[in-house]
């Protein structure tokens, strides 16, 4: 089980990846994934879909969602794995999460024309799988399909960060909250890519602190986004704060994403895989 080909940080067009659910889960079957979660930000309403692809293609699968939290001025990720997509508890929390997101996205556009960029707004709607879920992921497409920029990292550095013309905060759901979400749906609750988050190292034990007494258990050690340091040091993180370690692409996009589903390399020896903890909400020939 230690050395399982597990990919559980995913998105399709239900929130901000380009593909199907089916279409995911297939490039997850071609990568030599053995347990695979699809974890929509905020949206639950492609597990289902999910689910049969990946039982399908032979695939071990768990529920997943990725929920958007503010903490420490920072947005933050929190991943529910083994949730139940049908809890009432759950579904309402994200519903609430994705409340204000077209109105952000209005003040987003505006930013940008400021900047001498018009027609944002509708742009962006045009790469949206879900309107509720306009996010700036959709923005950056669209900046890159008119040629501001040569590539959706470019637009986020240069116009979709504090400070830049087309960046506006907003305020998501709180920690507490969220992992009360995803433990309420029967699910483990994890921080995503923690390596991405611009903490000083107190806002970080702070974060990791608060996240375990709300009853969170596990981080993302091997990640798209991770660096060799940083899968080092979030394995240290993961012995220093006795969490389980997760593994996971962030897979959006065949074009843009940095790790290709199933490629990361496996969690440390030293490591207790979050897996572990899901066998018995597992669907599929893992659970064997």
């Amino acid at each position: 089980m230690h050395l399982l080909n597990a990919d559980l940080h995913s998105h399709s067009f239900v929130s901000d990846g380009t593909l199907a659910p089916e279409a995911v889960a297939a490039r997850a079957a071609e990568g030599g994934v053995q347990l695979w979660a699809l974890t929509d930000h905020d949206e639950v309403s492609g597990q289902q879909r999910a689910r049969e692809a990946a039982l399908d293609l032979g695939m071990g699968w768990v529920g997943g969602v990725e929920v958007s939290v503010s903490f420490a001025g920072e947005t933050v990720h929190i991943v529910g794995l083994g949730i139940d997509p049908e809890c009432e508890l759950l579904r309402a929390g994200l519903a609430a999460t994705r409340a204000g997101r077209r109105e952000r996205a209005r003040q987003m556009a505006d930013g940008l024309a400021q900047a001498g960029i018009a027609g944002a707004f509708e742009g962006a709607l045009r790469h949206v799988g879900n309107p509720d879920l306009i996010s700036r992921t959709h923005f950056a497409r669209y900046l890159v399909e008119c040629g501001v920029c040569a590539h959706t990292h470019e637009v986020f550095k240069r116009y979709l960060t504090e400070g830049r013309p087309g960046y506006v905060p907003h305020q998501w759901a709180r920690l507490g909250d969220a992992v009360a979400w995803i433990r309420g749906a029967g699910g483990v609750a994890v921080i995503a890519h923690p390596g991405r988050y611009k903490f000083s190292a107190n806002e970080e034990y702070a974060l990791f602190t608060e996240f375990i007494a709300h009853g969170g258990a596990a981080v993302e050690v091997m990640t798209g986004s991770h660096s060799n340091a940083e899968q080092l040091r979030f394995a240290d993180a993961a012995v220093e704060f006795d969490l389980l370690a997760s593994r996971g692409s962030d897979f959006h996009s065949p074009e843009e994403s940095r790790t290709a589903l199933g490629a990361l390399p496996d969690l440390p020896g030293r490591l207790k895989p979050v897996w572990e903890a899901l066998a018995e909400r597992i669907e599929g020939p893992v659970a064997a």
